[in-house]
């Protein structure tokens, strides 16, 4: 019983360190941990028109440029929750002093820009599982999405909840001659801001903004601020100086959104000259794609940017497990010897396997066996004598040193994995 408690004792100490170091390498962060607990089997079954409207439903009513934000931010989730996380921790921070701030951070430019609309970054990060919903359907059926939005939009203008107010200007605007001779919508219902500096977000109840909802079975979502108190189907809250911060645009005639190079530029301090969006994969962090197609179009880069992100982390969480401190030694820690110069001389510490109960007997510092064992028979010599099998495989007493370094009863090897009695 004692062998087996002692066996057990020593495979518990080797094992010990062994789970630390493991845990600490692929435990994810917690916001990578929210986002996968949510992803699916990527299908390459398309959304339906009734669960499209329920994903936009609750954005559909935004200024145009703050609504392509949000779409084109919701493709990067995780980078959607630091960004919102950083905002709660840094709220007093605005205006150039954000414009400035946002030039350190790795985020997408999309993800920055919503800094300076922190509300709905919040409904953003509250609501995750819709953020990756909506990201997914925009980058699979992005035609499909806008559709919704104009067909959201109409439903509220003909209920009376959708016109222009002293925050924002409602316009119905016509089809380009070039996009009506093809056949293309005829005309197309834009939000924009009074003053394109400052933002009112729209609250609203999608359930009710737009009527009877057409689709019991896929029923929007209601968010609104702490402590807000609406005032009408459609309230706003309290305007937000953006300045150049909100760049997206809305091109409805091809179901494209697309960039104000002017805003983009001026908010992160770079020089592009196309107003193309373009979708960048590195920022997805390895968050899965729920559409198979999308995953064949962008998964290699995704994959490859997680395995970047994999190794960065767990060199990180490497470094936080076994820092150097001064009352805790380095499990890889050389300890120094006196030396010429005041130099220590290094050398590494026994592994677990070769401590044995406080004492080390490690097989570099064995002492080899004579010469002479090596050497070639004589001719006519006899043959040596054959030893049992148990016996060949007995080390010589010399060539460790002595006999068995504890116990008078025998030896192990490994921590007690092999005992003679």
């Amino acid at each position: 019983m004692k062998y087996e408690i002692d066996t057990f004792r020593r495979l518990a100490l080797c094992a010990a360190p062994l789970i630390l170091i493991c845990s600490a390498a692929v435990a994810p962060a917690r916001a990578q941990d929210a986002v996968a607990a949510q992803t699916q089997t990527p299908t390459d079954q398309q959304l339906s028109e009734g669960q499209i409207e329920q994903l936009v439903a609750p954005i559909a009513l935004y200024p145009d440029a703050l609504l392509s934000q949000v779409l084109m931010a919701s493709t990067y989730p995780l980078e959607v929750i630091e960004a919102a996380r950083w905002s709660q921790a840094n709220s007093t921070i605005k205006g150039e002093a954000l414009q400035d701030a946002m030039q350190s951070q790795s985020w997408d430019p999309s993800v920055k820009a919503l800094t300076a609309v922190p509300q709905t970054l919040q409904m953003m990060n509250d609501k995750l599982d819709w953020t990756q919903q909506l990201g997914d359907a925009f980058l699979a059926q992005q035609q499909q999405v806008l559709a919704a939005v104009q067909t959201l939009r109409a439903q509220a203008q003909a209920e009376g909840n959708l016109q222009s107010t002293p925050q924002q200007t409602v316009t119905l605007t016509p089809a380009p001659a070039d996009v009506a001779a093809s056949g293309g919508i005829a005309q197309a219902i834009t939000i924009e801001p009074v003053n394109p500096d400052v933002y009112y977000v729209p609250v609203y109840n999608p359930a009710v903004a737009y009527g009877s909802w057409q689709y019991p079975s896929y029923p929007p979502f209601y968010w609104s601020p702490p402590g807000f108190v609406a005032s009408n189907v459609v309230s706003f809250a309290a305007g937000v100086a953006v300045g150049a911060a909100i760049w997206g645009q809305c091109d409805w005639w091809h179901n494209n959104v697309n960039i104000n190079v002017n805003n983009f530029n001026a908010f992160n301090h770079t020089n592009v000259t196309s107003n193309t969006w373009n979708y960048n994969p590195e920022h997805r962090h390895g968050v899965p794609y729920r559409n198979a197609s999308v995953a064949r179009r962008f998964g290699g880069a995704n994959e490859a940017a997680a395995r970047d992100a994999f190794r960065d982390r767990t060199a990180a969480q490497h470094d936080d497990v076994f820092r150097d401190r001064a009352d805790t030694p380095h499990p890889d820690a050389v300890h120094g010897m006196a030396g010429e110069g005041g130099d220590a001389a290094r050398r590494i510490e026994p592994s677990w396997l070769d401590r044995r109960e406080g004492n080390v007997d490690r097989q570099v510092d064995r002492a080899m066996p004579d010469r002479q064992q090596f050497a070639r028979p004589r001719v006519g010599a006899r043959p040596p004598v054959m030893r049992p099998r148990a016996q060949a495989f007995r080390p010589e007493r010399r060539a460790f040193g002595g006999g068995p370094r504890f116990g008078g009863d025998g030896f192990h090897f490994g921590g007690g994995g092999r005992r003679r009695l």
